[in-house]
């Protein structure tokens, strides 16, 4: 589903057009999951980036991690992995990743006092080991404008770094998917302002659209597409066959159902139309409403919700097989929406091979960061290390 030959042009706009693979900068991806930002600092960066070192707690990540980039993803908690003297850290110009996140989530009721939200200081630690010149960690929303974002960048600053940060919906920038995170990349060569945040690639049609953060003032280029849309992902896939991952070629290994009771089908069939919700399934079929539902009167609006094909989807969660979790059913077909159409919706290529169960699968694709999004924020850091390369060499 990715469009090369347009991200290619975009990055080209972004850093002007002078790109040599003289020049690859090392890698490290922390928190690595998968390891979609990798596939979007590679992949579908050009392979401009070398990776060269990364870590996560999730050994089923790790595998598939090493499966798709070569073993150099170490398994294990990073507090631990930087006490270890065995350790080495690899020396990269840009150290990347997303630490979790929960601590700060609207969604973690028990937020304060979340040890998880210091985890962004063994991500410092490795950009200081490994002599990086520009790093990029990534989070929720929320995280901006919050404490801890404060700390961050305090102590980055005391590391020499210029940071700037911004959410950015990734929809924007060509990922067929509403979903906001929070990034700060710091540089200790250059303003990252100068390249950071990303012009906007694409465009909502809908003007009416309301947008989750108020983040309209970043700019377009100068020849931006509508938003990629649910039916561009995945309007080409046959219907799923079987409930298992089989040894099919991609994109069908992936693309494998569930098995519904009769009260499950019932329910779906009686939210049939496009963008229909939990609301519309009490209205048409009470009796087959959970008593949950019919009691919570406000909130969750997308829960039990068909997705839309010619808008983006939702954001994709760990759990998107599960229409009660959120706005997961197929548009037309009475289903829940696949892995392959999960991972579509993320913007991970088809050839990307995922290692795990079917739930430790779901995981890396509602983990991850969007691949093109990432490829949005690669073209920022090539931009800032291209940069202060040139200035090097000026002074040379």
């Amino acid at each position: 589903m990715s469009n090369l030959s347009r991200d290619e042009e975009v990055f080209n706009a972004r850093v002007g057009g002078s790109l040599s693979h003289s020049f690859r900068p090392r890698l490290i991806d922390l928190f690595s999951g998968a390891g979609g930002m990798t596939v979007g600092f590679t992949a579908l960066m050009g392979h401009f980036f070398e990776p060269v070192w990364a870590n996560d707690f999730n050994a089923c990540a790790v595998q598939t991690y090493n499966a798709n980039f070569g073993a150099h993803c170490t398994p294990g908690d990073i507090v631990d992995l930087l006490q270890d003297r065995s350790v080495a850290i690899p020396h990269a110009e840009a150290v990347i990743g997303g630490p979790p996140c929960q601590g700060f989530s609207l969604l973690n009721k028990l937020r304060d006092g979340d040890e998880r939200k210091q985890l962004w200081r063994p991500f410092m630690a490795v950009v200081k080991r490994a002599g990086a010149d520009v790093f990029l960690m990534e989070n929720v929303p929320q995280l901006i404008g919050s404490a801890e974002h404060q700390m961050i960048l305090d102590k980055a600053s005391e590391m020499g770094f210029k940071t700037v940060s911004a959410r950015l919906c990734a929809a924007d920038h060509g990922v067929p998917q509403i979903r906001w995170r929070a990034f700060i990349i710091g540089s200790r060569l250059c303003d990252p302002r100068a390249v950071f945040p990303p012009k906007r690639t694409h465009y909502s049609p809908d003007l009416k659209q309301r947008r989750g953060f108020a983040e309209g003032e970043i700019p377009f280029i100068a020849r931006p597409q509508p938003y990629r849309t649910v039916r561009d992902a995945i309007g080409d896939l046959e219907p799923p066959r079987g409930t298992e991952i089989r040894d099919d070629a991609p994109p069908y290994d992936l693309h494998f159902g569930r098995c519904p009771t009769q009260k499950s089908l019932k329910r779906y069939m009686a939210v049939a139309e496009e963008g229909m919700n939990r609301f519309d399934l009490q209205k048409r079929a009470p009796d087959l409403t959970p008593g949950c539902w019919i009691r919570k009167t406000s909130g969750g609006t997308d829960l039990f919700g068909r997705l839309w094909w010619n808008r983006p989807g939702v954001t994709i969660r760990t759990e998107f097989f599960k229409p009660e979790k959120g706005r997961y059913l197929h548009p037309e077909q009475h289903r829940p929406i696949t892995h392959r159409e999960a991972a579509r919706l993320q913007s991970f290529p088809d050839g990307f091979h995922f290692v795990g169960s079917k739930i430790e699968v779901a995981k890396q694709i509602g983990n991850a960061v969007p691949p093109l999004l990432a490829a949005r924020l690669a073209d920022c850091v090539y931009a800032l290390l291209l940069e202060a390369r040139g200035k090097e060499g000026q002074r040379s």
